[in-house]
């Protein structure tokens, strides 16, 4: 289906994917980086330019506004995040426009060995006619969550244009850092100021998430003892062998993100660097459930200190971090920004579908900090990497959505 937000999705997904805003997990500022700035900069002039009210930047990063009401009622907030994942090239991304995808492979013009197939990926073959936007094959695309962004910006335009429309105040905001579990700084509630909210980083056409992981962070330090090699017997501790050891007690074959799905949590060692003298070892750990969990920060706890017990001379040490939990956790005891958002799908002729999100959002953390927050879908697909795509048709589906849910909350005020 076509609509008159069309063009303007796409010619706004195009200007922000080409901006890199990547983060980097190893930064200590806030922002992590500096050019996530050079977006919410540009996306501070386009709200002014369009009417909105209340524009700024917060000093931690977040672009705030507000689209006034017409009418009384709760007020919604509208969230996306600016940058791209660490995990793959995001640097000169030169998106590229496939027109009435007629339905043949996706080939990339930076890298012709890639292949985007329908047979590969059935939710691109049920695209067929739609205008698909790919990279040009090197990096990654940043829909997640730039078309989030562009379809934020895309409503607020419409409804700042069409003050007849009924809506209650929206407050919008756009923020860093995300993909690295920094989205949502503590004074984000207050500042936002919404009574609940919904994020713009779904994917499929109709999902309303309300449910993510419940995510920790580990660090495991090894030290070893380090001797000069050819004088090492009976004295060196290689902690690179001992990191060996570690992942090789570790249930790779069951708690992998390579062989889970839909609510199996896992495990994940992303990063591993280090010497034969002390290596550091960085894990994800993801449930649905807290005691899952719990139970795999147990695991790991036990593999370091069983580790520990056989190789006195060494220092192993385990830190786990909490990042977020699931926000079914609370969004289940008031279930009514779920419905609204459902009630808005159905309204435009989609029928809404829930399922648990392998992963987090902004939403997961503010839904916990007491601002109920679930997940649109905006249709991004194969993100953090260079078959990352996205339907414009999907995106407007979005757009639609998301106004049809601010004129709900207008009839419940």
């Amino acid at each position: 289906m076509r609509t008159e937000f069309d063009a303007e999705l796409e010619d706004r997904l195009l200007r922000y994917a080409a901006i890199d805003t990547q983060a980097d997990a190893g930064s200590t500022t806030q922002p992590s980086t500096a050019i996530q700035l050079d977006l919410s900069r540009l996306l501070v002039t386009e709200l002014e330019a369009m009417g909105a009210e209340d524009v700024r930047i917060t000093d931690y990063g977040v672009v705030l506004a507000t689209v006034p009401g017409t009418v009384e009622g709760p007020v919604i907030g509208y969230l996306a995040h600016v940058d791209t994942a660490p995990q793959f090239n995001a640097s000169g991304v030169k998106p590229v426009v496939h027109r009435n995808w007629a339905g043949s492979p996706i080939r990339f013009a930076d890298a012709p060995d890639l292949v985007l197939s329908p047979e590969t990926y059935p939710y691109l073959a049920e695209k067929q006619g739609d205008d698909i936007i790919t990279a040009s094959g090197t990096t990654l695309l940043g829909a997640d969550d730039k078309a989030g962004v562009a379809i934020i910006m895309t409503m607020a335009r419409h409804l700042l244009a069409h003050p007849d429309l009924p809506r209650p105040k929206l407050r919008l905001a756009f923020t860093p850092d995300e993909e690295i579990g920094r989205g949502v700084d503590p004074r984000l509630p207050a500042d936002l100021g919404a009574d609940f909210a919904y994020t713009l980083d779904g994917a499929r056409l109709g999902e309303i998430e309300y449910e993510s992981f419940s995510a920790d962070g580990a660090v495991v330090k090894i030290t070893g003892v380090s001797v000069h090699p050819g004088w090492a017997k009976g004295k060196m501790v290689n902690a690179l062998h001992l990191a060996a050891r570690l992942v090789a007690v570790l249930p790779q074959a069951t708690m992998t993100p390579e062989v889970t799905e839909g609510r199996e949590g896992f495990l994940h060692l992303y990063e591993m660097k280090g010497t034969a003298a002390e290596t550091e070892m960085k894990f994800i750990l993801r449930d649905f459930e807290r005691d899952g969990l719990a139970a795999q920060g147990d695991l790991l706890r036990q593999a370091c200190a069983t580790l520990q017990a056989a190789e006195p001379r060494a220092r192993i040490s385990c830190e786990i971090t909490p990042q977020y939990r699931n926000m079914r956790y609370w969004l289940e005891k008031d279930m009514t920004p779920v419905d609204l958002a459902r009630e808005a799908c159905r309204s435009v002729g989609l029928e809404p579908v829930s399922v648990p999100i392998r992963g987090g959002t902004d939403g997961s953390r503010l839904t916990e900090m007491g601002v109920p927050t679930p997940n649109i879908f905006t249709g991004m697909q194969e993100i953090h990497g260079p078959l990352e795509w996205i339907s414009v048709q999907d995106m407007a589906a979005a757009t639609c959505v998301c106004i049809a849910l601010a004129g709900l909350g207008g009839r419940r005020g």
